[in-house]
Parts: structure tokens; C-alpha cells; sequence
């Protein structure tokens, strides 16, 4: 089975920090099969353009009802790279022939002078009926408002929920349809309580943004989340206090016999050091195939471990009788959403080990990012996250090659779909792209399978729930992807 390949993020499990600046560089992320516009991030996407609130977009004095697509993309600049990705995308959809005798592709360069807003009065003056793109959510607040007025549909390659409205379409696969698709998973599974432990970016706001209305949709009770600054202690610190850790230690204490175990340690002051128990190990050694995939040494070799009638430097020496390890009990959750990828999932993978929050009490999810290094999450077997299932991608992957001559980045599958919608519309005699057959209740099919625009701008697509089984193998399909439904929340 091909692996999926997060390919702007290839790199992340290993350089987590530098990678997450980048994206906000950028203000672009692959995610799956699509693209991921972290909304909290800084638009540097080349746009100079006056945009929305910063002076209008000229809009025809009519709405356009032919069949002219309209392509806005960064095609010089910083986000050349992608945005040529991306047309190859739109053109391998609109290039097999039998186009409707209208339908003509209109392109405009976002990262010219003047940007998307140029670019949105460009397209919108020369009669395109449809606009695939932009790319960022930057530019897409920029050129919406106009194409709005002007009665023409938008398809944008974000995945910042925020800018989906009726006429907006995101076409991203978002965090919060991830959580959807994991919650609805968790809940068949049994889950009833759910927690997340985020980091306080974009991502980890937008999926903890995600498991409020999911939790919601599916009746169950409010999460508990919280939030870290991305530092080891911050994690830690968060998930004792989320996990409820000291109220889980004291229920061990009051339950111990008052007298103590001989050769047990004493309380000290310390709530993590309990009469008669040893006191939880502060680090968990990583398998060396998780340490190289997340930045840490496999080859520094793990302290040495003094064995029973043996001391540290290998000399005799005697030995108390071994204290029992504290077995804590269930924290207040049975799920537990992250978003941490690189060096901050290590430290989440130690916080979690030192907080006792492991399998079977607690089902550990996380977003589509890991399906890039799944194979190496063995410390979290079991773990869950959602996204499409590659092999659907093969028939696509084969048609770009042959025209392009190189494999597709992700992105290119998302301008892929916009563009199959477009040319379905226009293909069944309709003037111009109406929103109801753009929300036809069938949807459209897409390279990862049947993906629906719903009135309000959210873009509904068939992901599967995959689940880490670690020695080194790919994650195992746990849920099989279901076709999407207009109307529905999950």
C-alpha cells in the first residue's frame, strides 16, 4: 500500500520547531491529500494587492453565467512552486476533452503587482463563472468578499475553516472534519469522556475548536482541553493538572496500609512519592526507531540500571527488596486528542508515560499529520488518526505522471477535485455554476474518493480511521471510508 505522503511536511519528524516556522512562513501545510492553511499563521504569500478592508475589489455589474474557470494561484514569488503544482492539477481535470464549447480556463497570478485582489477583479471582469483558488487563507478573505457580490461560487484551496461560508467552499480536508471523523469512531468504540491536549497554535486551536463541535454533534458531554506552550515541562505540567495525576497519587496513598513496607521509600513533601511506593520514572527511553523519527539520538545508550545485589559501577553491594511501581488509576477521560508533531509529540510521548494516560484506559487520537511517520509511533500503539485511504489514489497518481512527468504533491489532488466539480456542473447544461447543483446532494468524485460542498461553505469527504500497530509497520485501517452525506455534521 502506498504510503500517504505529507510531502511539505516530510521533514517534520525530525525537525518539528523548524518546520512549524516554516509553515507559518508560508502560510502553507500539506495535510493528506490536500493543503493545510494554518489560520493563525501570517499570510507572507506574496499578495500586495489592496484586499478587503484595505480598498475594493471591482466587480462586473453583472453575475456571469458562463462557463469560464476562473484559476487563482501564486504562480511567481515565494509560493511559485505550489501554485504551478496546483494549475498542473486543474489541467490534468479540464484537459481529457469534451469540455462544454464555454468552458475556457482563465488563469491570474496572485504573487503579481497588485496580488489576489488584482487577481479577483481580473477574473471577475473577464466573465469566469467559477474561481478555483487562492491558495491561502489570506488571499482567500481578499478575493471571497468580491466574488460574493458578484454572485460567483469560490472553491479555495484552504483549509482555514473560518473562511468557508455559503458561496466560499474550503476545499482542505480541516482538523475539525478530522475530529469529526475520530469522535464519531471513538463514541461507536465506547468513549464517552473526551480530553485534548493541544499546543497553543493555529493547529492545535483548530482541532480543539473541532472536538468541541463534535463532542456536541454526537451528544456527549463538553471536553475537557487544555493547552501547552510547547516546552517539556509545559506539557507535563498541563497533562498532570488535565489528567487529574495528584488526586490519582492521593487515591493510591489513602488506599496504602498505614504501616510502611519495609525497605520502601518515605514521603519527602513530594506529591509524586507515596509511603511503601517508588517514585514515577521522570523520562520514558523512546524504541530507537520512534528517537530517530522524532529527533532524538538512538544511539545515546539509556543509563545503566543497577540489578539487585549490584551497584551502578558493577560492584557488589547489597540490595533493598524491590518497592512495587505506583499503578495509578483511569485519569477523568477515555479519549485523548493531540496535535503534536516532531520534538513536541517526544515530549507528549514522555508526559504520558510519567502521567500513567496509556492504553486500554485511554484511546489516544491525533490529526492526519502522523500518517506521515505512523510507522514509528510504536510507544502509542493504538493511537488513532483519520485520513483518506491512499490506494484510492493510485488511478490519479498514474494520470499525472504520464503528463507531468513527476509524482504529485498533495496539493495537486485538491485543485484535482476543484476542478472535476467545475467541469461536472458545466457538463449538465446549467448556466454558469449555481449553488445547488455545486451541493448536489451525490457530490462529486474525487481523487480520494466522493467529496460534497454543503451550503455553508464545509466540504464533507470519505475518511478512513487509521490505527498505529507499531514494529515498524504502516497504521492499519481500523474504519473503512463512508461516503459523505449533505446535511450531515460528521
Amino acid at each position: 500500500m502506498m504510503t500517504r505522503a505529507y510531502s511539505l511536511l516530510s521533514g517534520l519528524s525530525r525537525q518539528g520547531l523548524a518546520a512549524n516556522r516554516a509553515l507559518c512562513k508560508t502560510g502553507v501545510a500539506a495535510l493528506g491529500v490536500t493543503g493545510l492553511i494554518l489560520a493563525g499563521c501570517a499570510d507572507q504569500s506574496g499578495s500586495s494587492g489592496t484586499g478587503a478592508g484595505r480598498g475594493a475589489v471591482t466587480a462586473p455589474v453583472t453575475q456571469a453565467t458562463s462557463h469560464r474557470v476562473g484559476v487563482l494561484l501564486p504562480l511567481s514569488g515565494t509560493n511559485a512552486a505550489l501554485g504551478h503544482e496546483l494549475l498542473a492539477g486543474v489541467q490534468l481535470a479540464l484537459g481529457g476533452g469534451g469540455l462544454p464549447p464555454d468552458m475556457q480556463m482563465d488563469v491570474h497570478d496572485t504573487a503579481a503587482i497588485g496580488g489576489a485582489a488584482s487577481a479577483t477583479s481580473a477574473a471577475l471582469q473577464a466573465g469566469d463563472g467559477i474561481l478555483l483558488g487562492p491558495l491561502t487563507s489570506g488571499d482567500t478573505a481578499i478575493a471571497a468578499p468580491a466574488a460574493q457580490a458578484a454572485g460567483i461560487p469560490v472553491l479555495a484551496f484552504t483549509s482555514d475553516i473560518t473562511q468557508g461560508r455559503p458561496g466560499v467552499w474550503v476545499m482542505g480536508i480541516t482538523p475539525e472534519e478530522q475530529v469529526q471523523q475520530l469522535v464519531a469512531q471513538a463514541k461507536r468504540d465506547g468513549r464517552q469522556h473526551f480530553a485534548a491536549l493541544l499546543p497553543d497554535n493555529a493547529l492545535g486551536h483548530a482541532m480543539g475548536n473541532g472536538l468541541v463541535s463534535a463532542c456536541r454533534d454526537q451528544g456527549l458531554a463538553a471536553p475537557a482541553i487544555a493547552y501547552h506552550n510547547g516546552t517539556a515541562d509545559s506539557i507535563t505540567q498541563t497533562l498532570r493538572q488535565l489528567s487529574s495525576y495528584d488526586a490519582r497519587v492521593a487515591a493510591v496513598k489513602q488506599a496504602m496500609p498505614a504501616t510502611p513496607v519495609p525497605g520502601a521509600t518515605t514521603t519527602s513533601g513530594n506529591p509524586s512519592e507515596v509511603t511503601g511506593l517508588t517514585e514515577l520514572p521522570k523520562v520514558a527511553q523512546l524504541p530507537a526507531s520512534l528517537a530517530a523519527a522524532l529527533g532524538q539520538d538512538p544511539n545515546q545508550p539509556p543509563a545503566p540500571v543497577a540489578q539487585p545485589g549490584q551497584a551502578s559501577n558493577g560492584a557488589a553491594s547489597p540490595v533493598a527488596p524491590a518497592a512495587p511501581q505506583i499503578t495509578l488509576g483511569a485519569p477523568p477521560f477515555d479519549a485523548l486528542l493531540l496535535a503534536d508533531i516532531g520534538l513536541g509529540l517526544k515530549n507528549v510521548l514522555d508526559a504520558l508515560v510519567v502521567t500513567q494516560v496509556n492504553a486500554p484506559d485511554v484511546r489516544i487520537m491525533g490529526p492526519g499529520l502522523w500518517a506521515s511517520f505512523a510507522s514509528k509511533l510504536g510507544a502509542i500503539k493504538g493511537a488513532w488518526y483519520a485520513a483518506p485511504d491512499p490506494t484510492s489514489r493510485q488511478a490519479f497518481v498514474t494520470r499525472f505522471i504520464a503528463r507531468n512527468h513527476h509524482m504529485p504533491k498533495p496539493l495537486a489532488d485538491m485543485s484535482y477535485d476543484a476542478a472535476t466539480a467545475a467541469l461536472t456542473v458545466a457538463r449538465s447544461g446549467v448556466p454558469g455554476y449555481p449553488a445547488e447543483s455545486l451541493t448536489r446532494p451525490g457530490g462529486f468524485a474525487g481523487v480520494d474518493g466522493t467529496f460534497i460542498l454543503l451550503p455553508d461553505g464545509r466540504v464533507r469527504r470519505a475518511l478512513g480511521v487509521f490505527e498505529v500497530i507499531g514494529n515498524g509497520s504502516d497504521a492499519r485501517m481500523v474504519s473503512t471510508p463512508v461516503q459523505a452525506r449533505a446535511g450531515t455534521s460528521g
